[in-house]
Protein backbone atom coordinates (compact mmCIF):
# COMPACT_ATOMS: atom_id res chain seq x y z
CA UNK A 1 0.00 0.00 0.00
CA UNK A 2 1.65 3.39 -0.95
CA UNK A 3 1.99 6.01 1.96
CA UNK A 4 -0.39 9.11 2.41
CA UNK A 5 1.31 11.81 1.07
CA UNK A 6 1.66 14.79 3.12
CA UNK A 7 -0.20 18.05 2.16
CA UNK A 8 -1.71 16.62 -0.78
CA UNK A 9 -3.74 19.69 -1.88
CA UNK A 10 -0.55 22.20 -1.35
CA UNK A 11 -0.14 22.36 -5.16
CA UNK A 12 -2.40 25.63 -6.35
CA UNK A 13 -3.38 26.71 -2.79
CA UNK A 14 -3.68 30.11 -2.11
CA UNK A 15 -2.34 31.68 1.51
CA UNK A 16 -2.59 35.60 2.82
CA UNK A 17 0.34 36.44 4.94
CA UNK A 18 -0.58 38.36 8.40
CA UNK A 19 2.23 40.70 7.91
CA UNK A 20 3.42 42.25 4.36
CA UNK A 21 6.15 40.07 2.55
CA UNK A 22 8.12 41.92 0.03
CA UNK A 23 5.59 43.98 -0.17
CA UNK A 24 2.77 41.54 -0.60
CA UNK A 25 0.22 39.64 1.27
CA UNK A 26 -1.31 37.10 -0.99
CA UNK A 27 0.28 34.19 -2.60
CA UNK A 28 0.13 30.75 -4.54
CA UNK A 29 1.81 27.71 -3.83
CA UNK A 30 3.20 26.84 -7.80
CA UNK A 31 5.44 23.68 -6.84
CA UNK A 32 6.57 21.73 -3.95
CA UNK A 33 9.57 19.68 -3.04
CA UNK A 34 10.60 16.65 -0.78
CA UNK A 35 13.98 17.03 0.72
CA UNK A 36 13.95 14.25 2.85
CA UNK A 37 11.09 14.33 5.76
CA UNK A 38 10.78 17.94 4.68
CA UNK A 39 8.14 19.55 2.27
CA UNK A 40 8.76 22.52 1.20
CA UNK A 41 6.18 24.83 -1.12
CA UNK A 42 7.43 27.67 -3.53
CA UNK A 43 5.12 30.79 -2.71
CA UNK A 44 4.87 32.98 -5.62
CA UNK A 45 3.04 36.32 -5.51
CA UNK A 46 -0.70 36.86 -7.11
CA UNK A 47 0.50 40.78 -7.53
CA UNK A 48 4.20 40.33 -8.78
CA UNK A 49 4.92 36.94 -9.96
CA UNK A 50 9.05 37.87 -9.97
CA UNK A 51 8.36 37.86 -5.58
CA UNK A 52 8.88 34.29 -5.08
CA UNK A 53 10.35 31.91 -2.30
CA UNK A 54 10.41 28.52 -0.48
CA UNK A 55 8.54 28.11 3.07
CA UNK A 56 8.26 24.65 4.89
CA UNK A 57 4.67 23.36 4.31
CA UNK A 58 4.47 22.88 7.95
CA UNK A 59 5.17 26.64 8.27
CA UNK A 60 2.03 27.34 6.52
CA UNK A 61 0.03 25.97 8.89
CA UNK A 62 0.60 28.57 11.68
CA UNK A 63 -2.41 30.63 11.71
CA UNK A 64 -0.78 33.61 13.28
CA UNK A 65 1.47 33.68 10.10
CA UNK A 66 -0.42 32.58 7.15
CA UNK A 67 -4.59 32.10 6.61
CA UNK A 68 -5.91 30.13 4.05
CA UNK A 69 -7.19 31.66 0.98
CA UNK A 70 -7.02 35.03 -0.05
CA UNK A 71 -8.34 37.42 2.98
CA UNK A 72 -8.84 41.26 2.65
CA UNK A 73 -7.42 42.68 6.16
CA UNK A 74 -10.92 43.06 7.35
CA UNK A 75 -11.91 39.35 7.27
CA UNK A 76 -8.36 38.58 9.29
CA UNK A 77 -9.61 41.59 11.88
CA UNK A 78 -6.38 43.82 11.16
CA UNK A 79 -8.54 46.71 9.89
CA UNK A 80 -6.61 49.39 7.80
CA UNK A 81 -3.73 49.84 9.72
CA UNK A 82 -1.22 47.15 8.59
CA UNK A 83 2.17 48.79 10.00
CA UNK A 84 4.12 46.30 12.61
CA UNK A 85 4.31 48.65 15.77
CA UNK A 86 7.40 47.94 17.66
CA UNK A 87 7.54 48.66 21.66
CA UNK A 88 10.38 49.27 23.78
Amino acid sequence: MAKKQKFPHLLGSKWTATQKMWGWRHFQVVNRKHDGKWIFAEMVSSCDPDVRFWINAQAIKDTSQWKPGWQSLAEMGLGNNDELVLIE
